[in-house]
């Protein structure tokens, strides 16, 4: 697959690692910028204006788990998170973090590049048939990638908006963590149960009036979720 030019902004202190990342990326059509330390890098990133990050955690001045904290409060690029650590707590410390993918070093271009395609592609299978999603409390424009919830605006990440999208088509349907996993991340991720873990749990904050006890995001135990979109009251 062709990158088309999309611009891809490399940060890693490793700069073994961000030469071979930026001789394969720009092979496969991609255009790449990359930074040595968390700094240097949001300083590239305001300036350029990236259309998706891929970064190290260990790294001098901001480390990676700031770094993507600091990318947030400006933009919902898609984050991709490199490390040597492939513990779950680490994994959930960094898509708490923003991240939107965690890839383990050592690890394969290939697949690495497939990551990059999937984090690009912003829209779930199917979510085209209907420009505009409406029932009970929520409004979903795919164009704008744009949602409210009972008339207030709610800012999503690309991963989140991409979730609640496919709740949303499947409103009322008991959808196993293997299926929405598959769904959202591809079918590489069915047993990364720790992913939806997190992104469930950030959009109730966003779209529950109480996350601790939701209305709309509802949990099968030892299933998987159903989604209800009626006006909670």
């Amino acid at each position: 697959m062709n990158g088309d030019h999309r611009k891809v902004l490399v940060v890693d202190d490793e700069p073994q690692i961000t030469r071979v990342l930026r001789h394969s990326l720009a092979a496969h059509g991609y255009d790449v910028r990359t930074a040595a330390d968390g700094l240097s890098a949001l300083d590239t990133f305001r300036d350029w204006g990236p259309e998706l990050v891929i970064t190290d955690l260990q790294m001098p001045e901001v480390d990676g788990i700031e770094f993507c904290r600091e990318i947030r409060k400006m933009s919902d690029v898609p984050l991709i998170v490199l490390s040597v650590k492939g513990e779950e707590r680490t994994k959930v410390e960094a898509l708490d973090a923003g991240a939107d993918d965690y890839v383990t070093k050592p690890f394969g271009i290939d697949e690495l590049l497939a990551r990059v395609r999937a984090a690009l592609r912003r829209v779930p299978s199917g979510s085209e048939t209907a420009a505009i999603l409406e029932d009970g409390a929520f409004r979903i424009d795919i164009p704008t990638r744009s949602v409210t919830v009972g008339g207030r605006d709610v800012h999503l990440t690309p991963k989140e908006f991409d979730l609640l999208v496919y709740f949303f088509q499947n409103r009322g349907k008991v959808l196993t963590h293997r299926t929405v996993l598959a769904a959202i991340w591809g079918g590489n991720y069915t047993e990364q149960t720790e992913y939806l873990r997190v992104f469930v749990g950030q959009l109730r904050k966003k779209i529950e009036t109480d996350p601790a006890h939701p209305h709309h995001i509802l949990t099968e135990p030892w299933i998987g979720y159903r989604f209800d979109p009626a006006i909670s009251g």
